[in-house]
């Protein structure tokens, strides 16, 4: 075992925590996702859909937020490694990065027209 990993869960999951902590505090955008998320979990709700619905919902939201978080955990690696300096393979790598972003992103926004689409549908029309 290394000195980077931990042999106790409740390290682990302190780290996790930290972790989540930290990109909620230093990452605008997922705070931005974060509330996004919060806005799209209450219409799940206001518009009543089904459980298999809502965790889909979840899972997309849930992808969008991981992926911002690797998305810094990226920016961050190549930020140290060429010490803020500017390098085209360092552009490159932000940029496929922050692509996934909005990906997963556009992805979570389709998911969620979809599902609300349907039962809005069903409100007024049936």
């Amino acid at each position: 075992m290394n000195k980077f990993q931990s042999r106790n869960f409740q390290k682990s999951l302190l780290y996790a925590l930290n972790g989540l902590r930290l990109a909620f505090r230093s990452q605008r955008n997922f705070r931005k996702h974060l509330l996004i998320a919060f806005l799209t979990f209450s219409v799940a709700f206001f518009l009543r859909v089904s459980i298999v619905e809502f965790c889909i919902i979840i899972f997309a939201n849930t992808l969008v937020l991981v992926m911002e978080m690797i998305n810094s955990v990226v920016e961050f690696v190549i930020d140290a490694y060429y010490k803020n300096k500017w390098a085209k393979l360092a552009k490159l790598s932000k940029d496929i990065a922050a692509g996934s972003v909005l990906l997963s992103a556009s992805a979570s926004v389709i998911i969620s027209f979809l599902i609300y689409g349907s039962k809005i549908y069903e409100l007024y029309y049936k």
